[in-house]
């Protein structure tokens, strides 16, 4: 038997692409011959948009309109879908027509060995200073910092395995570090180049501030990545490192008043080697605080700190 599809598209004010995106998609998803089922989901849209995909719904039970009472962004949008999906494999995809439909069969010709596979825009028909520059820059950052190395984190087109995605618990804006995220989890990851459409209707929701927001959200990410599970491992560290010299320059100084009797009450090193000390015990203190707080989060939660493949033998 073959896999079940999920095709699951955020939406926001896109009332002009909508009817032929689903004219698209249905031809693509016709011709694959397998179940699937196309989830809209309406991130607060102010135009027709909804009006629009409850036409198309009443027309075609293969789809589902999941409509937002206001505009929660894009991530909340992907895991809305990801909990409704029913599908082996979960495609995602924007809806302003800039991901092509017909890359669909690209992306299941790798699923059935990896995990996650990942659109690749090579060539971008976006702006270069005020969309690809940044992309580049971020798509670089992220790379380097997460160790999962792709070249186009933003592309929104992407195909997972239902158990990955539906284990990983998404906010704020976490959803373009979703390969990165699977990865902790053991999750294979490839990517393949697709097509990218200029955009015909409408006008971009995203801006170059977008790209301190990836960096701000890429310290919690890497933070989360590293240390969720022991915090004092990053507390702890710096904490005996600023408290060590403090200790160090402390030494010195009484070295300095009682051996060579100088007066050390006004000297800015006494100072600076009680703050390194203070600061010190509040870093490792905020480390145990961290330790409890992890540890009451998987207590209270029953979560496992691991994931499990596959079980043999029951």
């Amino acid at each position: 038997m073959k896999e079940s599809l999920s095709i699951v598209i955020p939406v926001y004010e896109e009332e002009e692409s909508l009817p032929e995106l689903y004219r698209s998609l249905k031809d693509v998803l016709d011709g694959l011959g397998v179940p699937y089922e196309i989830i809209f989901v309406d991130d607060g849209s102010r135009d027709s948009s909804l009006i629009i995909l409850e036409d198309i719904q009443a027309t075609d039970d293969k789809v589902v309109v999941i409509s937002f009472r206001k505009n929660f962004g894009q991530t909340a949008a992907l895991a809305a879908g990801f909990n409704y999906a029913k599908g082996d494999i979960i495609i995602t995809m924007d809806a302003d027509l800039q991901n092509d439909p017909a890359d669909i069969p690209r992306l299941l010709e790798k699923i059935n060995d990896y995990d996650v596979v990942s659109g690749w825009r090579k060539k971008r028909r976006d702006p270069l200073i005020s969309r690809r520059l940044p992309s580049v820059i971020a798509n670089w950052l992220i790379s380097v910092v997460t160790g999962v190395y792709l070249h186009d984190y933003g592309c929104t087109l992407k195909a997972y395995r239902s158990e990955v995605v539906k284990n990983i618990r998404l906010y704020g804006d976490m959803h373009r570090f979703i390969p990165a995220i699977a990865s902790w989890v053991g999750a294979e990851i490839t990517e393949v180049e697709t097509r990218h459409n200029p955009r015909r209707f409408g006008t971009s929701k995203y801006g170059i501030a977008r790209t301190l927001r990836v960096v701000l959200d890429l310290i919690t990410v890497k933070f989360l990545q590293s240390f969720s599970t022991r915090p004092i491992h990053a507390f702890g560290p710096a904490g005996l490192a600023l408290g060590g010299v403090g200790f160090l320059i402390s030494l010195y100084l009484t070295y300095v008043k009682l051996f060579l009797g100088e007066e050390i009450g006004g000297r800015p090193l006494l100072l600076l080697g009680i703050l390194l000390i203070i600061l010190g015990f509040q870093c490792v203190i905020l480390g145990l605080l961290g330790e409890m707080l992890a540890r009451i989060y998987h207590e209270s939660q029953e979560k496992p700190i691991y994931v499990v493949k596959k079980v043999l033998g029951r």
